[in-house]
């Protein structure tokens, strides 16, 4: 369990989280370093029989016995992601955002039972769901997260419900859901409640303050901040966290030591690189507003865009990505337009210090609502037209906005009219 510092401020416990002076310093000698040093090691060795023997039933945290359970390192970096979290009794590291998600369904799942999935959850979520789950005999199901009512009647439908996935705001559409809501309703169901924060991540919003019961994180993203690492995790309450670690232990789930220091490394720096990708993806979301190609700009942050008031209410900061809509384009005018850009890198991942720019189909992985959706349908996608279907998905980077800004100036001007 980590040190309590909720008296401090988000800023305050980045610097410093996960610097126990017994991690930093060598017995005996004054003085220490200011990162805790990597600590490579698969064999932890006793100093005789005795203490060997002591140590085999004790599964304690931060106690040294295979490397499997990890060294200081990674017992700075799980401590330190504690910190971050309100309500949080742990932090359990994967090595990929994959491998949180799918520790987590492990960890709660049970034949028979249910798992309900936001319907605009990223994909490989879903695809956990309907795939490694559903051969373990549980049922997977998706839902609406804009409908509160459609949602309560789910889960007062027969069967155990034994875990719910939110994400806030969902991947490649962008809408945000009333978290709190959701997460009563499916509590009162006795389900686990999980969240996928990497959007905003602990700094711009706390998935446990509000009703959740795990919050996982890809630290591929943010954290790591330098598209140099792969690395997961999910901050959890007791009653989870406590399913998760022995999930993982008996999954053999470990991380590399070097990749929890560089993890360590980026989180000094999370709260300013968030800030100022936010920053500029505004201004840069402001700016594709104007613009007669784009049909919508579905950015959380943007007032008037889906979900806003949500994110007003329950989030104190946000991140670099979102999506735009091209009116009326297909989807080769859309590739012209990725394809001239110069500042913008084409690949996977996000939230480096680099941007990216991604061709997106919302409609290959939704099941609930079609995209685009139904004239009159209402909500978030409302008045998108059935030609409007291609959009763009952009990660901001550190780069100036303005000079981002003349990039997709040139890409539009490239893609040409209709």
């Amino acid at each position: 369990m980590a040190e309590d510092t909720s008296d401090k401020q988000i800023a305050t416990r980045l610097a410093t989280a996960g610097r126990r002076r017994q991690w930093t310093s060598a017995p005996g000698l004054p003085g220490g370093t200011v990162n805790p040093p990597v600590w490579r090691a698969s064999t932890h060795l006793y100093d005789n029989c005795a203490d060997l023997k002591a140590e085999v039933g004790n599964n304690a945290e931060g106690r040294f016995y295979y490397g499997r359970r990890g060294a200081p390192t990674q017992w700075a970096l799980a401590e330190a992601l504690t910190s971050l979290e309100d309500g949080a009794f742990g932090a359990m590291l994967y090595p990929s955002g994959v491998a949180a998600i799918t520790g987590s369904y492990l960890a709660v799942m049970r034949p028979g039972q249910r798992l309900l999935i936001t319907d605009n959850a990223y994909d490989p979520s879903r695809n956990i769901g309907t795939g490694l789950m559903k051969n373990f005999g549980v049922v997977p199901e998706f839902f609406d997260p804009m409908d509160i009512d459609g949602f309560r009647a789910l889960c007062a439908q027969e069967g155990k419900i034994g875990a719910v996935l939110l994400e806030a705001p969902g991947s490649l559409t962008f809408e945000v859901c009333d978290v709190p809501a959701l997460a009563a309703i499916a509590r009162e169901a006795g389900a686990f409640v999980l969240c996928d924060n990497t959007w905003a991540g602990p700094t711009g919003f706390q998935p446990l303050a509000h009703g959740c019961d795990g919050s996982i994180n890809a630290l591929t993203k943010h954290v790591g901040g330098h598209s140099d690492l792969m690395m997961g995790a999910v901050t959890a309450n007791e009653r989870l966290y406590r399913r998760l670690r022995r999930t993982a232990q008996q999954l053999g789930q470990v991380v590399s030591p070097d990749d929890a220091a560089l993890a360590l490394r980026g989180l000094r720096t999370l709260r300013v690189r968030l800030k100022q990708e936010s920053e500029s993806a505004l201004a840069i979301a402001q700016f594709l507003s104007t613009r007669e190609e784009v049909a919508a700009v579905l950015c959380p942050m943007l007032e008037g865009a889906p979900g806003h008031d949500m994110w007003n209410r329950d989030f104190t900061g946000g991140c670099g990505l979102f999506s735009f809509v091209l009116k009326g384009r297909d989807a080769d005018a859309r590739a012209r337009l990725i394809d001239a850009l110069q500042l913008f890198g084409i690949g996977y991942s996000w939230g480096g210090f680099e941007s990216l720019a991604l061709p997106v189909d919302p409609g290959t992985c939704r099941s609930v609502r079609s995209w685009p959706p139904s004239h009159g349908e209402g909500g978030a996608w409302d008045g998108l037209d059935e030609s409007d279907r291609f959009a763009i998905r952009l990660s901001i980077g550190l780069e100036d906005a303005g000079d981002l800004i003349a990039d997709l100036k040139q890409g539009l001007a490239a893609m040409g009219a209709i």
